[in-house]
């Protein structure tokens, strides 16, 4: 038998994999998922609890990590979902707003960010050096170097080949 309680756990667990597994504007999903379990005429028009909002931000939180990072991830360079640097550098920016709208704290995850794009960059640079075509630098430098801010990286994480290969695009 299930409880009333059951049923507002199970509404709110559909609601929080329809935003952990949205698109590329996850707090888009999170507005509409809030929307529909609180205020909508034809959803429950529930009270949601401290907990449950804190798992429908957490799953706003995964996706953003997840696209963020996806497009640092040579091996992802193939897929349909890949989007380079530059959109790595947009989602950055959308979370950390995300974040800060929130009062959620952002740059907690600022490490795990910054250690893909160092290694997205170090990999980058190897294609450069050999004359590959097919690298994803596809932002500006100046965008490459508001990006490393972001993250509190040193410049110097960026090999000479990518700031050289940027510089004369």
């Amino acid at each position: 038998m299930t409880t009333p309680t059951d049923d507002i756990e199970a509404l709110v667990e559909d609601e929080w994999y329809a935003v952990r597994y949205s698109g590329e504007i996850p707090e888009v999903a999170y507005h509409g998922a809030v929307f529909h379990l609180t205020e909508a005429a034809n959803g429950p028009q529930l009270e949601l609890s401290r907990s449950q909002q804190s798992r429908l931000l957490e799953a706003v939180i995964q996706r953003y990590l997840e696209i963020t990072i996806r497009d640092l991830l040579p091996e992802n360079k193939e897929t349909t979902g890949y989007r380079g640097l530059k959109r790595s550098y947009i989602n950055w920016q959308r979370f950390l707003i995300f974040c800060e709208r929130n009062a959620v704290n952002g740059f907690f995850y600022q490490k795990t960010i910054a250690t893909a794009l160092t290694e997205f960059l170090h990999h980058e640079a190897g294609l450069v050096e050999v004359g590959e075509v097919h690298t994803e630098l596809n932002c500006s430098y100046e965008e490459l170097l508001n990006y490393t801010q972001l993250l509190g990286l040193d410049l110097k994480v960026i090999p000479a080949a990518v700031r050289n290969y940027l510089l004369n695009c």
